[in-house]
């Protein structure tokens, strides 16, 4: 069974910093690639970034580029969501999800729609 598990989500303060985890199980991680998603109230969900494990090729929206990084611990099986500079804009539930091997396109526009597996959300809220 395929599990996604985000964590690290809480209340911070504008310009301040937090880090969301996201373990996974039931799959080869090598294999996939992990999206990283959010979706504000009465927004549509956005893709903010994603990691391929095979090469650690990472990709950024526009929206957070410079300011969140992703990162891997392949032997832990888990994705790191570095998130600095926080805006209250930024604020929303975030998911991890995984892809098999998706093609580049999916990669780079961050296509959530082809992401098969899906965590729970983890709620981050940014105060002004």
């Amino acid at each position: 069974e395929v599990q996604l598990v985000e964590s690290g989500g809480g209340l911070v303060q504008a310009g301040g910093s937090l880090r969301l985890s996201c373990a996974a199980s039931g799959i080869t991680f090598d294999a996939y690639t992990i999206g990283w998603f959010r979706r504000a109230p009465g927004k549509e969900r956005e893709g903010v970034g994603c990691m391929r494990s095979s090469d650690g090729g990472t990709y950024y929206s526009e929206s957070v580029k410079g300011r969140f990084t992703i990162s891997s611990d392949n032997a832990k099986k888990t994705v790191y969501l570095q998130m600095n500079s926080l805006k209250p804009e930024d604020t929303a539930v975030y998911y991890c999800a995984g892809v098999f091997s998706p093609d580049i396109v999916v990669v780079r526009n961050l296509s959530w729609a082809a992401y098969d597996y899906w965590g729970q959300g983890t709620q981050v809220t940014v105060s002004s």
